[in-house]
């Protein structure tokens, strides 16, 4: 138990929530089902459990198919309501990762935030002409009933070893992970053994309907700036001021080690708005840097930091994307879906 000191709080939000989650099962909540086929990525804790770049995979490969949407609340915005990105949107407007997801795929599907998910889906579905929406964190938005759930834990901090909120970082109980389709396990390690895997499997105790997938991280073999790019076996020649703004870094920080001993890092919270003094602290210990020198971020924090003039020629951002074991499968289980229930619409 993470904050055991606070467990007495949790068992008053075990209870609320319970309540909750039984008046929806019971139908005294109301949850709108639609016609077209909805696929949802959430977790039950909070944090950062692999859930944008599962939404990136989806809509890529979606899209190759169908026409597809993303809808997401557009966390972090300065906005309210229902917007659509495109190229006049910035990160103030509909969130950085609705503005990662544009600047990295354009019009290949829409991409909608509304922090009110039923009209949000309601009207992106009817105008855009949707054959399949691709929900971002609403498994706990209950209120919209998608057809199909995949729930992200992570690797390292699976939800079978966590504990509701205060005393954990679990938002809702266990038991949620019933309403799962498929369970995927992120962040895992490159060499995951099979004995590992049937460890996880066990924990979970999967029920028929459900099955359960493995993914790790995947980072391009190039970093990114304006207008540039870097291998990423040319980063051992540079001292690196790395800036993140996620809820958990350390799988970058793994990952460039492997190409660097010379980082220094400025860790700021998930979503974080970056402000004028942020800036000049971030400028202030670049300018403390050797002779060759970068500032990298990642690919959701780039979109805001590049905003600022002083750094946008000089920040480089590295994209990642989900490795999932047994991929195959993984595809045609999603597919099998959207076929299924495309024909309702």
């Amino acid at each position: 138990m993470k904050r055991w000191y606070l467990y007495p709080f949790s068992v008053g939000y075990h209870l609320v929530t319970g309540i909750r989650n039984t008046m929806y099962d019971l139908g005294i909540f109301k949850s709108t089902k639609f016609k077209t086929p909805i696929i949802n990525v959430g977790n039950l804790s909070v944090g950062g459990s692999g859930k944008s770049p599962m939404v990136m995979y989806l809509a890529q490969y979606l899209s190759k198919h169908y026409r597809t949407g993303v809808l997401s609340r557009g966390y972090g915005r300065l906005t309210k309501g229902y917007e659509i990105t495109n190229y006049d949107s910035n990160y103030k407007m509909v969130g950085d990762e609705a503005m990662q997801l544009f600047e990295r795929f354009k019009n290949r599907f829409v991409i909608a935030v509304s922090e009110e998910r039923v009209p949000g889906a309601k009207k992106v579905i009817e105008d855009m002409d949707l054959d399949v929406l691709v929900l971002d964190d609403a498994l706990q938005h209950r209120a919209i009933k998608a057809g199909f759930n995949i729930l992200m834990t992570d690797f390292n901090d699976p939800y079978f070893k966590d504990h509701l909120l205060p005393a954990g970082d679990l938002r809702e109980s266990r038991g949620g992970v019933k309403r799962a389709d498929i369970i995927m396990v992120s962040k895992c390690p490159d060499e995951l053994t099979e004995e590992t895997k049937q460890y996880y499997i066990s924990r979970i105790r999967p029920d028929r309907y459900q099955k359960v997938f493995f993914s790790s991280i995947g980072y391009d073999e190039n970093v990114y700036g304006k207008e540039k790019m870097l291998p990423d076996n040319n980063l051992n020649y540079y001292d690196i001021l790395l800036i993140t703004g996620i809820a958990n870094p350390k799988p970058l920080l793994e990952h460039l080690a492997k190409f660097s001993n010379r980082v220094k890092h400025l860790k700021f919270r998930d979503h974080h708005n970056f402000s004028d003094d942020d800036i000049k602290k971030i400028v202030a210990e670049y300018k403390k840097l050797g002779e060759y020198k970068l500032i990298l971020t990642t690919e959701k924090d780039y979109v805001r930091l590049k905003s600022f003039d002083y750094l946008r020629d000089i920040v480089y951002y590295w994209p990642i994307n989900v490795i999932i074991d047994k991929k195959e499968e993984f595809n045609q289980i999603i597919l099998d879906y959207v076929r299924k229930n495309h024909g309702n619409r």
